[in-house]
């Protein structure tokens, strides 16, 4: 039967009409389940997303509004059960949605990425049922998001070097420390914190902890002025003697780097949705001008440095579609999917630099100025190749796994 989760967002949002996406990866080849949602978030981001994207990054506004639409259709939840709030799909779903969502605006795409992968995702694998019900039902419905606390001010991609210190003081743990570039903080009801319970154990002694925010003991850092993304907000959370009852960690002792890495296998594949969704919006931007823009008394599109262009921006963004897709499914199989979710997040984000500086050369001058979605597209590219990973270590990430393949 069909969920009902989609058939109420069926019902609330009509067809659209956007061109994107043809070739190997058209809606009819997907499940009917996946197509539905797919166009649901087409509708949405066309209908409530691209109309205010401009404004919301020009005003650093945090999209409270369609946050809360988005939970409305089981968006903010996607691979949770229902009996938990969520729509109960698998991450395919979850990644066809987000290139949707970041189609119409890259800051509300990181905002539903973090939720999902990031915190609703590890207390989904690694929580107990009571965890389940505190820390996952109240983060589905976009009344509340939650957040991620790994990266530090001196650590940076070296996720094993946690200076974030954590003990044990009668039935509570006390945390003290400072994480850095976290997305969602300022506008968060909750965090999972990566912090060392024995240091002599390295990153075997990393364990990590829920906190609910705001709590006494944890406050934020100034809101980052950034070059992109800029509804989402971005600072540090700062913990001073901050105590959270015991049953408050998540996993076991010791188990936070292994829940940290496994998260962000997830997570670059939400990186690699997002990236996705910004490329594709610069195509159809890019596709459009040189359909009505005319030069030398034709429209720009009919020039062959331009179609060159083009055809290099759609191979970019559908070879990085269809290793996206290849990663998410190996991952509903439970199949090791590390090589392939680094090789989707690569490809995608550097696809979504490509394509938004040839959109920008497509459109010129145009292209430079507010006016036009390009450069803002431009901006919010950018990150994709740093957060979650960077580039250069999603390259460590596939020639290690290549090598270990060859070993065997």
């Amino acid at each position: 039967s069909e969920d009902p989760v989609l058939q109420r967002a069926s019902s609330k949002l009509g067809p659209s009409q956007h061109p994107g996406c043809r070739g190997l990866s058209q809606l009819a080849e997907l499940p009917e389940t996946h197509q539905l949602l797919r166009q649901t978030c087409r509708d949405y981001a066309d209908k409530e997303l691209i109309p205010v994207a401009a404004k919301l990054d020009k005003e650093h506004a945090y999209p409270a509004k369609q946050i809360k639409e988005l939970g409305s259709i089981g968006v903010m939840a996607i691979e949770v059960p229902e009996d938990l709030g969520g729509a109960g799909m698998d991450y395919l779903a979850y990644c066809l949605a987000l290139e949707e969502i970041s189609r119409g605006c890259a800051s509300t795409g990181v905002i539903v990425s973090v939720n999902n992968s990031l915190y609703v995702g590890p207390v989904l694998k690694f929580g107990t049922e009571e965890q389940k019900k505190r820390w996952i039902s109240p983060f589905t419905t976009g009344e509340k998001v939650g957040c991620f606390a790994l990266s530090e001010p001196g650590n940076g991609s070296d996720a094993g070097a946690a200076s974030t210190m954590a003990h044990q003081d009668g039935d509570h743990w006390v945390l003290n420390g400072t994480k850095a570039w976290i997305t969602n903080s300022w506008d968060a009801s909750a965090v999972i914190v990566f912090a060392t319970t024995d240091k002599k154990l390295k990153h075997k002694g990393i364990s990590a902890f829920l906190v609910p925010m705001p709590h006494s003991g944890l406050s934020l850092g100034k809101k980052e002025d950034k070059l992109g993304i800029r509804a989402s907000s971005t600072a540090n959370i700062i913990l001073e003697d901050c105590r959270i009852p015991l049953d408050n960690m998540l996993g076991s002792r010791g188990a936070g780097f292994k829940i940290a890495m496994q998260t962000l296998d997830s997570g670059r594949l939400g990186i690699a949705s997002q990236a996705l969704g910004i490329a594709q919006a610069s195509l159809d931007c890019a596709a459009d001008y040189a359909l009505k823009r005319t030069a030398f008394g034709a429209p720009i599109g009919k020039l062959q440095a331009i179609q060159f262009k083009l055809a290099d921006m759609a191979v970019a963004l559908e070879s990085a579609r269809l290793l996206t897709w290849k990663a998410a499914l190996l991952r509903d199989s439970k199949k090791p999917f590390t090589k392939e979710a680094a090789m989707a997040k690569l490809s995608a984000s550097e696809a979504a630099t490509f394509c938004s500086h040839q959109a920008i050369q497509i459109l010129g001058g145009m292209g430079y100025v507010t006016d036009m979605p390009a450069e803002r597209h431009y901006r919010d590219a950018r990150i994709t190749e740093i957060y979650e990973g960077t580039s250069e270590i999603q390259r460590l990430v596939i020639a290690g796994q290549i090598l270990k393949e060859y070993q065997l």
